[in-house]
């Protein structure tokens, strides 16, 4: 059994991470680069939150800077946070993207590794050089054996779809275990939150593509409030149903309006959907110490991220500023 951490194992660190939120991204900074004249003025903004000169922007010089300050913000805190587990909730996510990007690019033959995200457990090369090589034992006995079954099912069918759904599961399983171990209710809380998200999602995805509950079955993840089996049996308007109790109900109102009545917009349910999750998460911003703080500003810095990238990428695309605004999501802070 886990032995559970005190919350006074977190004084430094939560001290820490209150003076640290001061720099994040605020809705008003959001603003401020959205109305920026030009792209660089609005690059200027990150600067305010911590992030390097951005002189040209370019989507390799923006990959760049954000890919860096992830980093850090991981190596910075794996040696400051007492409870390794808390950290490989947030880094996993990586290490699942890149293993579907290695495995897509073996089969198809070809070299994808500017695809390849750091900010995971395991460095991206050395990922790619161990897949080839056939041999991951530096990595979770969950994550190999997710690895080695998409790449037989790759191998098989030659559907990276298949073989993404079977990674999404062992994502979650893996994600389910390491909040468990950590010993903290809200992280499981966390994960719990987000499994409902994906399967909500997978859920008005598969009826709006007219999917039948086989490709339903494949696409649902483990770990959620809400029984994959309950979600299975629901027609359209019962999804709503499902998630009324908890704080997914006004994703799966609107969720429930796409499938049944064909109306509304996807983009604002998946909004909804992780708003959800930064309204759970933002309760940690009344916790003064203890693991709620670091897995607020874990999942702070990772929305920060988003908005950055949402920004930047729109104005270099000559999107509105109200198409922008429309694609951001709530600010933690």
């Amino acid at each position: 059994m886990h032995k559970k951490r005190k919350d006074t194992d977190y004084l430094s660190i939560s001290t820490r991470v209150r003076a640290m939120e001061n720099r994040l991204l605020t809705r008003e900074r959001m603003e401020r680069m959205i109305e920026a004249r030009t792209d660089e003025e609005a690059a200027k903004v990150l600067t305010e939150c911590g992030y390097g000169e951005l002189n040209q922007v370019t989507a390799s010089g923006l990959d760049e800077i954000l890919a860096q300050a992830r980093d850090g913000v991981y190596k910075d805190m794996s040696s400051a946070v007492p409870e390794r587990s808390l950290i490989d909730v947030f880094q996993m996510k990586y290490d699942y993207h890149n293993v579907k990007v290695l495995l897509k690019a073996e089969a198809m033959g070809v070299e994808e590794d500017r695809l390849l995200s750091s900010g995971g457990r395991y460095a991206p090369a050395k990922l790619a050089e161990d897949l080839r090589r056939g041999d991951l034992r530096d990595c979770s006995e969950t994550f190999r054996a997710a690895a080695a079954q998409a790449k037989e099912v790759m191998a098989g069918t030659g559907d990276p779809q298949l073989a993404d759904f079977l990674l999404d599961q062992a994502y979650f399983t893996e994600m389910t275990a390491a909040a468990k171990d950590s010993g903290s209710e809200f992280l499981q809380g966390y994960v719990r939150l987000l499994a409902d998200a994906a399967n909500l999602r997978s859920a008005v995805r598969a009826a709006r593509m007219g999917k039948g509950s086989d490709f339903l079955s494949r696409a649902l993840v483990p770990g959620g409030n809400v029984a994959e089996r309950s979600i299975l049996s629901a027609k359209g308007g019962d999804l709503t149903a499902l998630f009324r109790s908890g704080r997914l109900s006004a994703a799966a109102e609107l969720g429930g309006t796409l499938v049944n009545a064909g109306g509304g917009s996807f983009t604002a349910f998946e909004r909804l959907c992780d708003n959800a999750v930064n309204d759970y998460l933002s309760q940690a911003r009344r916790v003064p110490f203890g693991e709620h703080p670091v897995i607020g500003y874990l999942y702070a810095r990772e929305a920060e991220v988003t908005a950055i990238r949402t920004i930047l990428s729109g104005r270099m695309a000559g999107l509105n500023a109200d198409t922008i605004r429309e694609r951001l999501r709530d600010s933690y802070v």
